[in-house]
């Protein structure tokens, strides 16, 4: 009787073990077989034409990188200087070949889609790293544009905390940099905070770049952490070239170590004897691993469910005004010395136009840069706090055929939206100009309306905020370089404090 109990004890032993490697299995099976994570894109360089060479060369240096199954690689298509493209991928150091793989394919896709006629872009996965120019950039540190993400939790003793995390990223970083195995310039580091709590840290560089310039890139992107992540329980900074990441959860993949042999938990062989006070009994054993193994199986448990509401906590933030920086007020914010100048004290001569919400002036900021200024007029009925909060929302919402707002002025009375400059004017002006329709022939006409199309489309179905133009017309669609439009006015309705939520109306809005 007691022989059959101890099996039966044994077999509840070992079924234990085995639910908590199936679930430790479970949850590492579901983080790799997750879909590659999209965090953020930057298009620039100007545009070139639909389909010229340099836009077919694109679509096969596209191809060319889904191809490869490795983690990194470049390649240049093109025979001559003014249609080459270069491009490259890289994959996080962790990350499986068939998920690598999966992520540059989505990445390809998604800049087909929204950098389709940009020179240069590039775009952020959790997994990978995708970007490409017209200018050949192999082996060169990037250090713009730069992204971070935050997560908006604070941690609670920040100055030990930062001095512990500073610490153990440079020596994840000082790692990575000279790391020569394979194509990977990678390094994770744990660190311990307390006897519960742990940091993870992450480095990685592009395998092109030499220990030198990796090092210094990750020196650069360090040293953002305080501009994203002062504080913050998780964070991570991205350039082109390089990113770090810190979390106080493995975010990473890790090598499981084998699990040790199981003999020793085992009984001796049972003999005569065995009942004796010279060895120790079945039951004593059971009564050891039982709850260790239960233990172990809530902590693996407690560990995936922490991972995944850590990441739904994810904040995001851009880099600077000239750049993306489009998450916090101060980021955004001109001082009214700095608009002034550059519309020369809002002069006549600056003066673009006049539409519902106030006057319109071009202007140049000190770096050169062109600039539209939207004086709002003082009828709008938000406070100055909405104001600021409304302008973060709406620049948050960037779109190839919408104008970015690049950020505003608040002053007194004064409510100011600073746009980006868009050259060719308003599509109303080229339609009844005699002179500018001549250069609407209908591949151009076709070009707009679908231009137009996407950028509503976004508006309303592909942003995180749902916006509702409502006052959509040829004036509001402007015109780049190429012509291609850019809606303009959206998201005026919230930021001038036009209730844009309710459902029910009889007002109508628009023209």
């Amino acid at each position: 009787m007691v022989t059959h109990v101890s099996m039966a004890s044994l077999k509840l032993v070992l079924l234990l073990f085995i639910l908590s490697f199936f679930n430790l299995n479970t949850c590492k099976a579901q983080e790799q077989n997750t879909d590659p994570v999209y965090l953020y894109h930057n298009c620039s360089g100007g545009n070139t034409t639909a389909n010229s060479a340099y836009q077919l060369n694109v679509g096969t240096l596209f191809s060319s990188l889904s191809s490869k199954s490795i983690e990194f690689s470049n390649d240049t298509v093109g025979t001559s200087s003014s249609d080459r493209v270069y491009g490259l991928f890289m994959c996080r150091g962790d990350v499986p070949t068939a998920l690598c793989q999966q992520c540059v394919f989505n990445a390809t896709r998604r800049l087909r889609s929204e950098c389709s006629l940009a020179k240069q872009a590039v775009i952020w996965y959790d997994e990978c790293t995708v970007r490409y120019s017209n200018r050949s950039f192999f082996s060169t540190v990037a250090v713009r544009p730069r992204l971070g993400l935050l997560n908006t939790a604070n941690i609670s003793n920040q100055e030990s905390f930062m001095k512990l995390l500073f610490s153990t990223i440079n020596t994840t970083a000082d790692e990575a940099a000279n790391f020569s195995v394979g194509l990977k310039k990678y390094a994770t580091k744990q660190a311990n905070i307390s006897g519960f709590q742990s940091l993870y840290c992450l480095a990685q560089c592009t395998p092109d770049l030499s220990p030198q310039d990796c090092r210094s890139c990750l020196s650069g992107v360090i040293g953002d952490l305080p501009w994203c992540c002062q504080g913050k329980q998780g964070g991570r900074v991205l350039y082109p070239s390089c990113n770090v990441r810190y979390e106080l959860y493995p975010f990473y993949r890790q090598v499981t170590p084998a699990p040790p042999p199981s003999s020793p938990l085992l009984p001796p062989p049972a003999s005569a004897n065995s009942q004796g006070g010279g060895g120790i009994s079945t039951g004593t054993i059971v009564a050891i691993v039982v709850p260790i193994t239960v233990a172990v199986l809530l902590f693996i448990v407690g560990i995936c469910f922490l991972s995944r509401r850590a990441r739904k906590n994810q904040g995001s933030l851009k880099e600077g005004k000239n750049v993306d920086d489009i998450t916090t007020v101060e980021s955004l914010q001109f001082s009214f010395g700095t608009i002034s100048a550059a519309t020369n004290n809002f002069s006549a001569e600056n003066k673009l136009g006049e539409g519902g919400f106030g006057e319109v002036f071009k202007g140049a900021l000190p770096t050169g840069q062109e600039i539209a200024v939207k004086r709002l007029s003082k009828s709008s009925g938000q406070g100055g706090e909405e104001f600021k909060n409304e302008v973060v929302v709406v620049a948050k919402l960037q779109h190839r055929n919408l104008v970015r707002l690049l950020g505003f002025c608040l002053q007194g009375e004064e409510k100011i939206l600073v746009y980006e400059y868009v050259p060719n004017k308003s599509l109303d002006y080229t339609l009844f100009d005699p002179e500018k329709q001549r250069e609407l022939d209908w591949r151009r006409r076709y070009k707009i309306i679908e231009g137009t199309a996407r950028g509503i489309q976004y508006l309303h179905e592909d942003s995180r905020l749902r916006i509702i133009h409502r006052d959509l017309k040829a004036s509001n669609i402007l015109l780049d370089s190429d012509l291609s439009p850019k809606i303009s006015d959206f998201g005026m309705a919230r930021i001038f404090g036009v209730d844009q939520t309710q459902g029910n109306t009889d007002r109508i809005v628009g023209t």
